[in-house]
């Protein structure tokens, strides 16, 4: 067996993710990534090939609440992909934690998300 490193081990994990896991028009695919300084996500039909909304630590509303930690920007992304996504018609998604473990930033995004009304 051949020894992988950290990316390589999540990029084998989201392929494995990304086989089981596809968003339609209906229901679709809330896409996570987490870096070591952001995290982003985007609401993606797969069947149309594009993106419905998106969100991201990047954005002018999550930089200008410079006192918040990590933690605290991914709750406000997604609570701001909850509100967008809404917006655009999409209740329901699948979510796809992009190979990362289902804890800490990944983790409050997703709780910040159907606490914002989105449905898992």
């Amino acid at each position: 067996m051949v020894a992988k490193n950290t990316k390589q081990s999540r990029i084998s994990r989201h392929a494995r993710i990304r086989s089981k896991v596809n968003g339609t028009a209906e229901r679709p695919r809330l896409c996570v990534f987490r870096s070591l300084a952001n995290i982003s996500c985007q609401v993606i039909d797969d069947v149309a090939g594009r993106t419905i909304v998106s969100a991201s630590s990047m954005e002018a509303a999550v930089k200008e609440k410079s006192d918040l930690t990590k933690t605290g920007e991914a709750e406000l992304v997604g609570q701001l992909v909850a509100e967008r996504a809404i917006e655009a018609g999409c209740k329901e998604v699948v979510f796809d934690r992009g190979g990362f473990k289902y804890m800490g930033r990944v983790k409050s995004l997703a709780e910040a998300a159907r606490k914002a009304g989105l449905i898992f």
